[in-house]
């Protein structure tokens, strides 16, 4: 999606993400400034950590890719997550589950512990280079651990917004929403909606990305957004025949 989404982004001196994730659209533009934002405490620890000591804590990130990679060994890491008390070694650790976990799922339970199943891969990858080409655009990056709220009243005119909340379900069963502790319901998507008219009127760009349902679309436009269609191939399903081709949608807010 990320031609879609750069060509709906206007160009400014600083872009915004609120709900930052794996980063891919910061990776991939090119803006003097930015702020990114998520929910999940150990995603931004791991950010910032990177940021902090740079390839030292790579090195030591590769350490724990070079153990092996068998059930038992996942299940122990697993353990040591959820009860790890030091920044350092959580942070190396969730990189580590990332990797080695059922389709890179990040996954809580209700008491907040990581519970993605072990993916069974013969060879997990380790991400160096990926982590060194982060390192160097993080230099114009600031991470903060912050909702969308929090996060979206500090822009100021001339910003621009894209936010990839969790997506409204497509069917009622289809409602996973805990990527972290609190999940985001419907009522976080109209707060999101009303947020996003209020910082346009301040000439604020938000772009945003969600699933192309008819409540969705009666939404964005009954709040005055542009709406692009689309559809795109999803891959995390455990069904394999499921992984085929859903709707989505831009919406944007001038």
């Amino acid at each position: 999606m990320i031609n879609r989404i750069r060509d709906k982004l206007r160009p400014g001196l600083r872009l915004i993400e609120p709900f930052t994730g794996s980063g891919a659209v910061f990776l991939n533009t090119d803006y003097e400034r930015y702020l990114l934002a998520d929910t999940n405490p150990d995603l931004i620890n791991l950010y910032k950590q990177l940021v902090e000591e740079g390839q030292p804590f790579i090195n030591y990130c590769h350490t724990l890719f070079i153990k092996g990679n068998s059930k038992a060994q996942y299940y122990r890491s697993r353990e040591q997550f959820n009860r790890a008390g030091d920044i350092r070694r959580k942070s190396a650790l969730f990189l580590y589950l990332n990797r080695h976990c059922y389709n890179g799922l990040v996954r809580y339970n209700s008491r907040g512990e990581f519970n993605t199943p072990f993916g069974l891969y013969k060879k997990p990858y380790f991400p160096e280079l990926e982590m060194q080409k982060f390192l160097q655009c993080a230099k114009r990056a600031e991470f903060v651990h912050a909702d969308f709220q929090h996060c979206m009243k500090t822009a100021v005119a001339g910003d621009v917004i894209y936010c990839d909340p969790p997506y409204v379900p497509l069917t009622r069963t289809a409602c996973f929403t805990d990527y972290h502790t609190g999940g985001f319901g419907w009522d976080d998507q109209l707060q999101l909606i009303q947020l996003a008219k209020c910082l346009t009127d301040k000439g604020v760009q938000i772009v945003i990305s969600n699933h192309d349902t008819a409540p969705i679309r009666k939404l964005y436009r009954e709040a005055g957004a542009s709406i692009t269609r689309f559809e795109v191939r999803r891959t995390i399903s455990a069904n394999t025949g499921n992984r085929g081709k859903v709707g989505e949608l831009l919406a944007v807010f001038n």
